[in-house]
Parts: structure tokens; C-alpha cells; sequence
């Protein structure tokens, strides 16, 4: 089955972490993610007590991002590497069976480069924050 996010993103399965994109324009960027028992991680992250980890929450934000500024056309084409991120704090758990909303702001792109900043939210509780900087580079 052809999915949307495969045109935005170079990742797949297991390690593509949004599963659509509701916005993408020059300011924001809304994107989803449903967790699942059969996500990969849960497996060997706390056994027993299925917790998605921060370090993943964090790639999902940026993931979000990267594909919301393919769908915008603000950046054309290529590859974005995550360069540096900062300020991750992480303020609930997400388990499997939560839908986890992104919301990044694209706060600089210019040349090769994108500042963003998000926000992982469970209904209306945030679940994870952090800002990233993204660098184009060759395939």
C-alpha cells in the first residue's frame, strides 16, 4: 500500500515514525503517529512496561518537520540530516495505543539549513518538546 509519507521521507519501516502530515506551510507543520504493541522498540524498552523512548519521540518531531517542509515546497529537493538538537524535555510517557499530534514551527530556513522547534502532544497533554537544526546534504 503506497503511503503518502513514503514521497516525503527517505525512512521506512521500522524506523518511519509519521504516519500523515494535516498541515505543512511556511509557518507550521501538524503531523500524527499512532503507537502501537507491534512498534519495534517496545520489545526490549522497559519489558513489561511498554514506553515509547524520548530519543524517538524526538526523531518523530524532526521527521514531522523534514516532511512538512518536502510538502510545502519551501526547500525543493534533497536529504536533511539532523545536526543538533536541544532543549529536549520530556513531560508524559507515550505507550502503546496513544496517537501522538506534532507541532513544529519552522523558525529559520535558509540556504542549507532549517531551525525548527516542536511539540509532541497525547490529546492535550504534552508529551515531549525540543528545537532542531536540519543541514541539506547529497544523497
Amino acid at each position: 500500500m503506497h503511503n503518502e509519507m513514503h514521497d516525503l521521507l527517505p525512512h521506512r519501516d521500522p524506523f518511519l515514525f509519521v504516519d500523515r502530515i494535516e498541515k505543512a506551510d511556511e509557518k507550521e507543520i501538524i503531523g500524527y503517529r499512532k503507537y502501537t504493541e507491534e512498534d519495534f522498540f517496545f520489545k526490549g524498552h522497559f519489558p513489561g512496561h511498554p514506553v515509547v523512548p524520548g530519543v524517538l519521540l524526538v526523531e518523530a518531531l524532526a521527521q514531522c518537520g523534514g516532511a512538512g517542509i518536502k510538502k510545502s515546497g519551501i526547500m525543493g529537493e534533497g536529504l536533511f540530516f539532523l545536526a543538533t538538537v536541544e532543549k529536549a524535555k520530556f513531560r508524559r510517557q507515550v505507550v502503546p495505543g496513544d496517537e501522538v499530534r506534532f507541532e513544529v514551527v519552522n523558525e529559520r530556513v535558509a540556504g542549507r539549513m532549517i531551525k525548527q522547534k516542536g511539540k509532541a502532544f497525547v490529546g492535550d497533554e504534552m508529551a515531549c518538546e525540543a528545537s532542531w537544526m536540519c543541514v541539506k546534504g547529497n544523497a
